[in-house]
């Protein structure tokens, strides 16, 4: 269901403290805090001997003791104190997990620690770029499976109908879509031309009259989408045209964590190529930006219901292509995945299995 070789979004940077702040991540539960020095931890929120959640106990220093009977465990996750044994029990440890700082983002990866390398999580150009504005964003629990999320991400057209009074309106119906696939991700894309400017972006565009706007709609593995929206005057527009003096760029970037089978954290920001130190802009695309989002998430939480509860069969569509090529191929890679971490069952285990049979 998840690929855990991958980097996540655990957190925004500023919300972890020196305070046990516990999350749910492939419905793994975990635990975050800093040390007193600013470091993040991140560790297997579960007390060994019961599995007293970690978070219901004391943060003592930069250790961690559990609120049932008092073992307490280092940033590593060994077990440092067993208050009333005369030794620490060998499997007094909770795991670990490797985490960095990017982009106000704390950032998990929930698989093999050895193969976590920070330089993989995805690129930003324009951050830091002072010629680029940024909205932080915010973050919202969507009450749906996360690929009902890259499947939206991965369709551009559902704005003119979820979206028609900020990103969509008319033009967005029935342009075809390109499809393309690379070892990161699936992108759908298209130009539109000589249409007018969706109210969304009517408030911002610096030009006058009608214009070729292009989505960009990017999914990478394995759950991360760009979503870039280009907005030129009207026979300005291409993949080969340089760049209009007046044109609108927006960047929105968009960071699913799985919580769970039924339970997704979107964490988003965008960046914008003007006004960057316009801090009423960054309030204004706030704004905007959250309540489009809100009309996704009622959607998304009642597709996944219906989806849940469906009495007949449902279809795709042409527009499908991007999103269930994106399935497919997170899907292989979460079985080849699988595959490489299987192990042989103990000894003692076989022949239980085969005394029972």
């Amino acid at each position: 269901m998840f690929l855990r070789n991958a980097w996540y979004v655990a957190a925004w940077d500023a919300d972890v403290t020196h305070k046990l702040m516990p999350v749910t991540i492939l419905g793994e539960p975990v635990v975050l805090y800093r040390r007193e020095d600013g470091t993040p931890v991140a560790l297997e929120d579960a007390c060994p001997h019961r599995k007293l959640p970690l978070s219901m106990g004391k943060l003592i220093g930069d250790q961690v003791e559990c609120g049932y009977h008092g073992l307490t465990f280092d940033c590593e996750g060994a077990c440092v104190r067993a208050p009333g044994s005369p030794r620490i029990p060998p499997g007094a440890k909770v795991r670990s997990y490797p985490l960095a700082e990017r982009y106000g983002l704390l950032w998990i990866w929930m698989g093999d620690a050895d193969e976590a390398d920070a330089a993989t999580i995805v690129q930003i150009d324009e951050w830091g770029d002072p010629a680029w504005g940024v909205n932080r964003g915010d973050a919202m629990t969507v009450e749906c499976h996360y690929l009902y999320v890259t499947d939206n991400l991965l369709d551009p057209s559902h704005v003119a109908w979820v979206h028609p009074s900020s990103f969509g309106n008319a033009a967005c119906e029935a342009e075809p879509l390109k499809t393309e696939v690379a070892a990161h991700g699936v992108t759908v894309s298209r130009w539109m031309r000589d249409v007018d400017v969706a109210p969304f972006y009517a408030q911002f565009v610096g030009f006058e009259g009608r214009c070729d706007r292009k989505q960009h709609y990017e999914v990478r593995f394995p759950s991360h989408a760009i979503i870039k929206a280009i907005f030129t005057p009207a026979g300005t527009g291409g993949d080969d045209a340089p760049l209009h003096p007046d044109v609108f760029l927006m960047n929105s970037y968009n960071f699913m964590t799985p919580v769970d089978e039924s339970h997704t954290r979107y964490y988003w920001f965008q960046t914008r190529n003007f006004a960057p130190q316009d801090e009423q802009v960054s309030r204004q695309f706030d704004a905007d930006v959250r309540h489009a989002f809100e009309e996704d998430r009622v959607v998304l939480t009642a597709v996944h219901r219906g989806m849940q509860n469906a009495r007949t069969p449902n279809i795709d569509l042409a527009i499908d292509a991007g999103p269930l090529r994106f399935r497919r191929a997170l899907g292989q890679m979460i079985e080849r995945e699988q595959q490489a971490t299987v192990t042989p069952a103990p000894v003692y285990v076989v022949n239980r299995l085969r005394a029972e049979h």
